[in-house]
């Protein structure tokens, strides 16, 4: 078992947990405090869940839970984007870890749920 902080997975979603706490800072006071705080928490979840995963013997569940929070971040960025307290550019910064996380998690769930050979 590898170091959590030494997987790629983990590195990009701590990239992601990163931008998140950037995008938030500019946001409007109102803003943050909805969609802003959602958005960091929902992000440096994602961390912990990957670290969950790591650890466990049954990977899979961490992993699921990880793609169900990616959706919601992902929705919170594009509130953000839509409602223009992002900038496309970072949108799509922030889209491309996500996208990254989502692959990552994807193979590994199967690779964890497939039998030994």
């Amino acid at each position: 078992m590898a170091l959590h902080s030494e997987l790629p997975i983990y590195k990009v979603a701590y990239d992601l947990s990163d931008l998140s706490i950037d995008l938030v800072r500019n946001m409007p006071r109102d803003v943050k405090d909805v969609i802003g705080r959602d958005l960091r928490r929902e992000c440096q979840h994602l961390v912990v869940l990957i670290y969950r995963a790591n650890v466990s013997k049954e990977k899979a569940p961490h992993l699921v839970e990880t793609v169900e929070r990616l959706q919601v971040t992902e929705l919170l960025l594009r509130h953000a984007r839509d409602k223009r307290f992002i900038s496309t550019q970072q949108y799509a910064r922030a889209i491309g870890l996500t996208v990254s996380i989502g692959k990552q998690a994807t193979a590994w769930r199967k690779s964890a749920s497939s039998p030994a050979t």
